[in-house]
């Protein structure tokens, strides 16, 4: 592609910018500045104007113009503190170039160099069910019947209503589209599951469970998404019948269905986490949720279940063996637990049913206890591991799983979830309902 160099002026709000087409180029044909040019990359000439030097005019903030011009010529950002942040993100939206105010934003995310950011204050104090970060930075917090959505600036699309149903989990299932599931039904002869649209607040549609040609009516819990357009959810029936369902996330049609197999708990399930290698779904049922904890993986190609984990029947003497919340790490060919007394532990995938080998190097941040403790909660990213005890989120790393860092906000009380995405970590306190938002800046210019 042959950009050519002819120089570009601007006017904007009565202030005059000079710039070459090649630096437009670097903004990409779907901005403000790509439409500047034709399909061959030749700059078009307003108002008829042949010369070389053509000026367009702007009527927008020719301060927030400055700086995403200078971002696109060196590809650093550099907000001056009389701009705020919020202004200069609408303009940046006005010319196409969020992508490239996130990206310059941002580091690569490393937990180790996470910085707090802000604190977002909640609607419902003490009702916080779950948060979870969107692909583009935002998030959504599930508040009982509610679920407030986010966009990467902070500001909250209309909320999702479920109209007194308790929200069970949430999930994204693009930029555009959250996925929740709730203890009820959304409508008659409809489960309850349903896909929303992040900036509307719109129902698209509702998800079903069909046996033998028949629509059952089911409760849905735990919520995963594939990487192959696919929706997973645990599912209770009416007679306490349990399963698996799966769904074709662009059409909302139900395309499987797994049934527990006899002492296996899989309909309520905790925790589900599809691994797009092996092609497989972890399935977690977790204490205190059942006295027994159950922990398989599921190949939906043959419907079997591939490998499987209990502690019905061990010899447990003490709670702080109680497996808590669970992660597959699948490049490790092993299952991270948690229990609730700062323990982690792993299984090793290759042996089915073998035992867990709890972890004495591996210490979380000792974090400051509360009446109402949550249990803890593990997350795995790109190649982190991550795990919440009270108020504190610490970071493992390495093949011995080493604590490195932790990160720790006192306000709100304990941490009941968190979740990562969007180069963002989001964590959410229990008792106030806040929200933290940690962040991983930009290295410094070398």
């Amino acid at each position: 592609m042959k950009i050519p160099k002819d120089k570009v002026r601007f006017n904007v709000g009565g202030r005059i910018f000079e710039t070459s087409s090649t630096t437009l180029a670097n903004s990409g044909r779907n901005s403000f500045f790509g439409a500047l040019f034709n399909e061959n990359w030749t700059l078009k000439q307003p108002n008829n104007d042949s010369s070389s030097n053509c000026e367009f005019f702007i009527d927008r903030s020719p301060d927030c113009f400055s700086v995403l011009l200078d971002l696109l010529r060196t590809g650093d950002l550099n907000i001056p503190p009389d701009i705020p942040e919020r202004q200069l993100y609408r303009e940046a939206s006005f010319y196409g170039l969020l992508d490239h105010v996130r990206s310059a934003k941002w580091g690569q995310f490393d937990g180790n160099r996470l910085r707090h950011s802000r604190y977002v204050k909640g609607q419902a104090p003490g009702d916080g069910t779950a948060i979870r970060a969107g692909p583009d930075g935002g998030c959504c917090v599930a508040h009982g019947s509610v679920v407030h959505v986010f966009d990467w600036i902070m500001e909250e699309h209309p909320p999702l209503n479920l109209d007194y149903q308790r929200v069970n989990d949430v999930g994204w299932v693009d930029s555009e589209s959250i996925i929740v599931s709730t203890c009820e039904k959304l409508g008659r002869g409809d489960g309850g599951m349903g896909l929303f649209s992040k900036s509307t607040g719109e129902l698209r549609f509702k998800f079903q469970v069909c046996h033998e040609n028949q629509v059952k009516s089911f409760a849905a819990g735990a919520l995963s998404t594939s990487s192959g357009y696919k929706i997973f959810s645990s599912c209770k029936g009416r007679s306490n019948e349990y399963g698996i369902g799966v769904w074709d996330q662009v059409t909302g049609k139900q395309i499987d269905f797994f049934y527990e197999s006899p002492g296996w708990s899989l309909g309520d399930a905790d925790k589900l986490q599809w691994l797009n290698g092996s092609n497989c779904l972890m399935v977690a049922t977790l204490f205190p949720r059942k006295d027994n904890c159950y922990i398989s993986m599921l190949d939906f190609r043959d419907k079997r279940m591939v490998w499987s984990w209990s502690d019905f029947g061990a010899p447990i003497t003490v709670d702080e063996k109680r497996v808590r919340d669970a992660v597959a790490m699948e490049d490790n060919n092993a299952i991270c637990v948690v229990n609730e007394f700062e323990d982690l532990g792993f299984m090793d995938l290759r042996m089915n049913g073998g035992s867990v080998r709890w972890s004495s190097r591996s210490r979380m941040m000792k974090g400051k206890l509360s009446e109402e403790s949550c249990c803890p909660k593990l997350a795995l990213h790109e190649g982190q591991l991550f795990s919440s005890m009270d108020d504190c989120i610490s970071v493992f790393c390495g093949p011995d799983w080493v604590l490195t860092s932790g990160l720790r906000r006192s306000y709100g009380g304990s941490i009941c979830d968190f979740s990562i995405g969007g180069d963002r970590l989001f964590a959410l306190h229990s008792e106030e309902n806040v929200f933290d938002v940690w962040e991983t800046p930009p290295p410094p210019i070398s």
